[in-house]
């Protein structure tokens, strides 16, 4: 009686149905072409108490000099052991030594030269209205946004654009003290604070600290900061423990088409006005965690 019984169950099995195709690819998705690799010496890696990750990607051909004090503190481990000191509901997340005492390593230029902005040039993608704050804006063709005024171009406080915090000028800041946009546009400090790259992963942290109510957001006691327990360059850790990423290149007509699909939405979504912050700047993380 056994047998018959296996071939009964045999015949009733369901057939396994076949997965659907996947769907046609949209002309504003990106190519597997479009992803391009992050240099290791460009990728900041901060470690937050509780093991959470913040990862910059760093702008160094927008503000090199800021940037050389960057990786010379990163080096020399200068940030463990500092803290997120400040944050201001509605406008920004600052981190460094809140004391303001603790010694620069050497090979630090105290006063970097201003680098606020650089020559003016042509984006791979300018939107197509002028900007409030410039007289065009766009997207370079390594993802980063930029606005400009036929002179000059520089890098815009975007959420998640990271800044130098600075003194009173001719001060530009030395690169120790950092600070990010979590709230409302930030542009008014376009051309006014030097922008050294962006957080690319781990921006949920600094976003969802809680604010202070003291002064300029800055915490009243030191058991309201958040400790930083490491930064390091990508390079600077071993090869098979580096995070790695990539980010979507803007040199292309997918991203065109992305930003005309952004510009011009769909009914019944009505447009307002696509601005420079409003692009998304992917970037993906490649190989394991």
């Amino acid at each position: 009686m056994l047998i018959p019984f296996l071939l009964f169950a045999a015949q009733a099995a369901p057939a396994t149905a076949a997965a659907p195709p996947p769907p046609a690819p949209l002309p504003s998705d990106a190519a597997e072409g479009d992803w391009r690799p992050i240099p290791d010496d460009a990728l900041m890696i901060i470690t937050l108490s509780g093991n959470r990750q913040v990862v910059i990607r760093l702008a160094a051909r927008f503000a090199p000099a800021h940037l050389a004090n960057m990786r010379t503190l990163a080096l020399a481990h200068w940030w463990d052991a500092t803290s997120v000191y400040r944050v201001q509901e509605n406008w920004v997340a600052q981190w460094g030594d809140a004391t303001e005492k603790k010694p620069l390593p050497p090979g630090i230029v105290a006063v970097p030269p201003a680098e606020f902005e650089i020559a003016d040039f042509t984006p791979a993608q300018t939107l197509p209205r002028p900007d409030a704050y410039a007289l065009y804006a766009g997207i370079t063709a390594d993802g980063w946004p930029i606005a400009g005024n036929g002179r000059q171009a520089w890098l815009t406080h975007c959420y998640g654009m990271v800044g130098v915090g600075r003194d009173a000028l001719p001060s530009t800041g030395n690169g120790a003290e950092l600070f990010t946009p979590i709230g409302q546009s930030a542009r008014r400090l376009d051309r006014n604070y030097t922008v050294v790259g962006r957080i690319i992963e781990g921006m949920k942290y600094m976003s969802a600290m809680p604010r202070s109510d003291a002064a300029m957001g800055v915490y009243a006691t030191e058991a309201e900061r958040t400790a930083i327990i490491s930064v390091r360059l990508a390079s600077d850790i071993p090869a098979a423990e580096r995070p790695r990423y990539e980010y979507r290149a803007a040199d292309n007509p997918r991203f065109a088409a992305m930003i005309a699909l952004r510009d011009r939405p769909a009914a019944p979504t009505v447009r307002t006005g696509l601005t420079v912050c409003d692009v998304p700047l992917a970037t993906r993380r490649v190989g394991a965690r």
